[in-house]
């Protein structure tokens, strides 16, 4: 059964926060509604909708809330680059993944992480429970009675991400492709020894780069390159700005920038190693 999403004002009077309803209604006035919400989108329009996931303090369900805006109407696929995480050396060259109309498709070298997602819990979920930085180190930790602290929340709060928009594509047949690299991930062998990887994970033909890469040239996007994040993303963006004008889609590049919580860092942007990735950057229109 879908979730229900309420829609309101994000309202703080006193010490209740709540979601105020066009008729004076009142949501979530009995949960705890993160406090980088409210430093964000205090006074605007948001949507709202529990997650099966608890907060650790209270007990009850994860609120989770997101902008409320319009929804796309065009079929579109939009490939991030996201920025570094200082805190972490597996984070050093960044990381993509896609979204092919609402359905976000990110892979990674840990099984748990190779998942689809919406938009709301990828892009805006609370720091609070799992979800959240360990209170003891700032960053990923198991407590030794389970409890764990995943440190991965939204990742707008946690880095800033360069997106590239392509419109007008066959967004069914594209999530096919995608949705097959995942069952393939989840019925590859495991290692016994090391059994919360992916087991055919491997930095230069099957990583969360790689795959995409892949995908994008099986569906028809040919002659995008690139291995590590920033590149494949500035070269994919270079292919197929070239391609807009030989096919009927629309491409555009901009930035969402890091929405900025005590829980996260800035992220960082890193280098492009490729000299025609340089080359490449150059070209491509100034990103807004």
């Amino acid at each position: 059964m879908a979730a229900i999403v309420y829609r309101g004002v994000l309202t703080q009077e006193g010490k209740d926060t709540f979601l105020l309803g066009a008729h004076g209604e009142t949501y979530f006035k009995d949960d705890h509604i993160w406090s980088g919400y409210l430093f964000h989108w205090r006074n605007q329009r948001v949507c709202g909708r529990y997650l099966p996931q608890k907060e650790y303090t209270t007990g009850k369900p994860i609120v989770l809330l997101w902008p409320d805006v319009p929804a796309a109407s065009a079929p579109y696929m939009e490939l991030y680059y996201n920025e570094r995480l200082v805190k972490y050396w597996a984070s050093s060259f960044g990381h993509n993944a896609i979204n092919v109309a609402g359905r976000i498709f990110n892979f990674s070298h840990l099984l748990n992480e190779n998942e689809v997602m919406t938009p709301e819990e990828y892009f805006y979920r609370p720091a609070l429970g799992e979800f959240a930085p360990s209170p003891n180190n700032g960053r990923f930790e198991i407590l030794p009675n389970g409890q764990a602290y995943y440190d991965k929340f939204g990742r707008s709060f946690m880095r800033s991400i360069h997106v590239l928009r392509v419109e007008g594509i066959d967004v069914q047949r594209l999530a096919n492709i995608f949705q097959n690299e995942l069952e393939r991930i989840f019925a590859a062998p495991v290692n016994p020894n090391k059994p919360e990887k992916y087991s055919e994970f491997n930095f230069f033909n099957r990583s969360c780069t790689t795959i995409i890469r892949d995908g994008l040239i099986k569906y028809g996007f040919t002659g995008i390159k690139g291995v590590l994040p920033r590149d494949f993303f500035v070269n994919a963006a270079s292919r197929l700005l070239v391609l807009e004008r030989e096919q009927p889609i629309k491409v555009r590049l901009f930035i969402m920038p890091q929405l900025k919580v005590p829980e996260a860092p800035y992220s960082q942007v890193t280098p492009l190693f490729n000299p025609i990735n340089r080359f490449k950057f150059r070209q491509l229109p100034k990103i807004a």
